[in-house]
């Protein structure tokens, strides 16, 4: 197995192997899907693994000689927002199984970040107070993000770790795997946002603030971005109504 470690963190190899040779029996889960993801305690730090499933046969080619692996992408991805000061868990090593012609298992490994909530949580929990200012500071991270030439393809609810310090909250990114890095031009810019939230109200306090710091009209930038966002939801209700409507007609034939 192929590994490759931050130079501060090479001292946790031995031990970051043996957990990972027990991986399906030891440690906390938090998604077990297509991909799991487990906080395994090693060597007394709190680490978080995310094992990518084995891709399909094409992949397992692609994967082995033609294109870097999620893992490989996440542990690089999350290097690079650490040199340009955005928010991520520290990126520790990636691991990979190849052999021969074929590429298998993959792992990202970084710490563990223990936030006070998400995104996601944000839209959905009334208990959590400040939302406006948190999302004001949270649209100066995505301003600063794209100012660097950060352009994160999953910028979705579940992806963004919120914490309260002082009277101030801190953002971290994670599931880094599909990032781009050019100069974002407006448009993108705006486009980035359109995955966060149903919430037209979200969106006049989150377009008010970036319209602001980029020195563009307000009322503009707000219909723009929630437009995207009308364009977004509408293309995945439209996907997901397709899917189930397939899913009924299999079932119809399978009956027959």
């Amino acid at each position: 197995m192929k590994s490759v470690y931050q130079e501060s963190y090479v001292y946790l190899k031995e031990s970051i192997l043996a957990a990972i040779e027990q991986f399906d029996s030891i440690g906390r889960s938090l998604h077990d899907g297509r991909n799991v993801v487990k906080i395994i305690t090693v060597s007394d730090e709190s680490l978080n693994f995310k094992r990518f499933r084995k891709p399909n046969a094409i992949n397992k080619i692609v994967y082995r000689f033609f294109r870097k692996s999620k893992a490989q992408r996440s542990y690089e991805y999350a290097t690079i927002l650490k040199d340009k000061g955005i928010g991520t868990p520290d990126p520790i090593a990636y691991l990979e199984e190849k052999a021969g012609l074929s590429f298998g298992t993959s792992f990202y490994i970084s710490k563990q970040v223990d936030c006070d909530f998400t995104y996601r949580e944000l839209i959905n929990d009334d208990s959590i107070e400040n939302k406006e200012q948190i999302l004001k500071e949270y649209a100066q991270f995505i301003y600063k993000m794209h100012e660097a030439g950060v352009y994160f393809l999953d910028n979705s609810p579940g992806n963004t770790l919120i914490t309260k310090t002082g009277t101030h909250y801190e953002f971290a990114l994670v599931d880094l795997n599909r990032m781009k890095f050019y100069d974002i031009p407006w448009d993108d810019r705006l486009k980035n946002f359109e995955r966060l939230s149903p919430q037209k109200w979200m969106y006049e306090v989150m377009g008010l603030e970036y319209a602001t710091l980029s020195h563009k009209r307000p009322q503009e930038t707000i219909s723009q971005m929630w437009q995207y966002t009308q364009d977004f939801q509408e293309a995945f209700h439209r996907k997901k109504r397709l899917k189930k409507k397939f899913k009924s007609i299999i079932k119809g034939k399978k009956q027959i």
